[in-house]
């Protein structure tokens, strides 16, 4: 999880993670120390608070997953169109959608809310093959996971 989310949205699972100045620090060594600790993971969630927000941060832990032929999965309240915007100007945004292979976009809204839904809490959000997405040179959703 990462702290830090500008979304704000009513109802989110973890509004603890709203602040920028709350929770607690942890290198990216203790983070990749604790992962490998589990041969089992078939990769890496970033959650949070937004983990767009701490992009650079986490750059060098998804090459290192990547490394080791583990997945990135990115949660995300921005759009997949509006990290696009971002990435344009943000080279740390534009290198972790690079490493990230499953994205779940948009914000959480509760009017729209489906426990029924995999990885995501309501209907707005997307689940976007990233590695799809790459090579078609459009966005593609993760079928399997509709």
């Amino acid at each position: 999880f990462s702290q830090g989310c500008p979304h704000h949205c009513p109802g989110c699972h973890i509004p603890e993670s709203h602040a920028l100045d709350g929770g607690y620090e942890v290198t990216a060594e203790k983070v990749l120390e604790e992962f490998k600790k589990n041969p089992l993971l078939k990769g890496i969630t970033l959650s949070g608070g937004d983990p767009i927000l701490q992009a650079g941060e986490l750059v060098g832990i998804c090459r290192e997953v990547h490394a080791m032929g583990k997945d990135v999965m990115t949660y995300t309240g921005y759009t997949y169109e509006e990290l696009q915007a971002l990435a344009a100007d943000r080279p740390a945004i534009r290198e972790l959608l690079a490493l990230t292979d499953l994205l779940i976009d948009g914000r959480f809204k509760q009017e729209e809310r489906d426990l029924s839904l995999l990885f995501r809490g309501s209907r707005n959000q997307r689940v976007i093959d990233m590695n799809l997405t790459r090579e078609n040179g459009k966005l593609t959703l993760a079928e399997k996971y509709l």
